[in-house]
């Protein structure tokens, strides 16, 4: 494996290691909140959260990827002090879009929340806008980094965020119960608020210890720098086709809910069924499907900067090489993560939710078929990456807008089905990554050149994972009966690692060097040869 390609592995596994960690604070967070305030209150939090997340990818979702890119770029060819103007002028640029965000979230909650049919989430609503001030700050230093293909400052000052996060909501959720739902879902939400300053503050720290050697090379660099205004419209024209496409699913996911709304109470659900119905959508199942992308987005985020750098100065085999392991890196995370929570969905769920026991059983069809367009939007992520880095950032956007328009149909369509229900818009979400998947991988083979090893980046991963469901399931059956779920499942986790690790080095599909170049692999390939040649 090269230089380059063991670089991006390190990249992707540091990140993936801070979002395992980050996703095991946000499950410490949204379990007991989940317990404590039931369906409605999930509504309430659910609701802040997706108007959150569509107003947030204004800031987090183009502008750090174009930063990464055009630093990684400059720095390619030498141009230090250009690449650390493209960090002032973003920076800039995302505080202007940040006291915008904040002060629509803020003077605009009820307004919102009123037009979405949900004007009782209005105060988590504007507890959460602080975040909207300082998370776009926190993203300019995330891109500069990732940019140099360091990943560790953003690693330390996501789980730091995410610590504080979970501390200040759980204490403000539990201390404001009492006074009711909306007021304990409102707590929940400032504590993004409080997590935002704290991760701002770790990285702005990270940069001043670091910036005496940044420097350094700044000022070596006698190449001419550019100019401004040229420098905000290469931001501009990368970030605003991402920001587009970025925007199409929170956006989408908006319309649902009134979608959902109005189509489960057409069909003869009552206003609280259906609240509730969404909240077994909102509340146990997408919190449970996100934790896989903590490793597929790890992968994304660190291609860009590497597909980029190669992109720049034409190195076509570093380019193809890099798309390679990036597939093959997603594919042999996503496959197990899919298979898994489809086989133990109600086990996991009512381990997760002992307290709503009869609505973690209610969610696990709706959980089900969402595990399976985990694999899709996996290698969506990638692709939507690897299309990024090589300056086709429209292409993606065009894909997913075509994948979107089927979702809104299929439903609208399927919602509208009594029996159905709520596993209607799963199904939707499904058939939107599924469009993007192929449409986006024609484009990367069209593009790069690309020809994928199908055998080696979809066949083995998936027969592995496959074996490995079917193993987890046996193992959670034969003990559920004397040690009971919880355990039982910890245990069928356990069965499935280890039967995945063996499968993948078995059917070969990942070898010793790969796990070399991670951090730590050294040591751990020392004990896998006893077992593996």
């Amino acid at each position: 494996m090269s230089d380059k390609g063991n670089k991006f592995i390190k990249g992707a596994a540091i990140l993936g290691i801070a979002g395992i960690m980050i996703k095991v604070l946000g499950a410490i967070f949204r379990i007991p909140l989940t317990n404590w305030i039931g369906d409605d209150g999930m509504s309430y939090y659910g609701f802040a959260y997706s108007i959150y997340s569509a107003l947030l990818v204004l800031s987090t979702a183009g502008i750090p990827v174009a930063i990464s890119r055009m630093v990684s770029e400059r720095i390619a060819v030498g141009e230090y002090k250009n690449a650390h103007k493209v960090f002032r002028t973003a920076t800039a640029l995302l505080f202007a879009i940040g006291i915008v965000s904040f002060a629509v979230c803020y003077f605009g909650g009820e307004a919102i929340t009123a037009a979405l049919g949900n004007p009782d989430a209005a105060m988590a609503v504007k507890a959460i806008s602080p975040a909207l001030l300082f998370v776009p700050l926190f993203s300019a230093f995330r891109g500069y980094f990732q940019g140099r293909q360091n990943m560790n400052p953003t690693a330390i000052s996501e789980i730091t965020e995410q610590l504080v996060r979970v501390i200040v909501g759980l204490y403000l959720a539990y201390q404001l119960l009492h006074t009711g739902l909306k007021e304990a879902a409102a707590g929940a939400s400032f504590g993004a608020s409080a997590g935002s300053v704290a991760g701002l503050a770790i990285i702005v720290m990270i940069y001043l210890l670091n910036r005496r050697t940044i420097h350094r090379k700044i000022d070596l660099n006698n190449k001419q720098v550019e100019e401004t205004a040229v420098i905000l419209r290469k931001i501009v024209s990368i970030a605003v086709p991402i920001i587009i496409g970025c925007e199409i699913m929170p956006i989408m996911t908006l319309i649902d809910t009134g979608i959902i709304m109005t189509r489960l109470q057409d069909t003869g659900w009552s206003y609280e069924e259906a609240k509730s119905l969404y909240g077994l959508l909102s509340g146990f199942c997408n919190s449970l499907i996100a934790f896989p992308q903590v490793f597929t987005q790890a992968v994304a985020v660190s291609l860009v900067p590497a597909v980029a750098a190669a992109f720049k100065i034409k190195n076509k085999n570093g380019v193809q090489e890099n798309i390679k392991l990036g597939y093959r890196t997603t594919m042999i995370m996503a496959f197990p993560c899919a298979f898994g929570i489809f086989a133990l969905a109600e086990p996991i769920l009512l381990f997760l939710y002992p307290a709503q026991k009869a609505s973690a059983v209610a969610a696990v069809p709706t959980l089900m078929i969402m595990a399976v367009s985990v694999i899709f939007l996996a290698i969506t992520q990638t692709s939507v990456g690897v299309l990024q880095s090589i300056g086709k950032q429209t292409v993606p956007v065009i894909h997913l807008a075509i994948g979107c328009v089927g979702k809104v149909i299929v439903t609208y369509i399927l919602v509208g089905i009594h029996s159905v229900n709520i596993k209607g818009a799963a199904i939707g979400t499904m058939l939107a990554y599924v469009v993007a998947f192929v449409l986006n991988n024609i484009s990367v083979r069209r593009y790069t050149g690309t020809k994928l090893n199908y055998d080696l980046t979809y066949v083995r991963p998936c027969i592995a994972a496959a074996i490995m469901g079917v193993c987890a399931f046996a193992a959670h059956k034969l003990c559920v009966g004397f040690l009971g779920n919880s355990v039982a499942t910890l245990l069928a986790i356990m069965v499935g690692v280890v039967v995945y690790g063996i499968l993948i080095f078995a059917l070969k599909a990942i070898t010793l060097k790969e796990v070399e170049s991670m951090p730590g692999g050294t040591k751990l390939v020392k004990v896998l040869r006893k077992f593996v040649k």
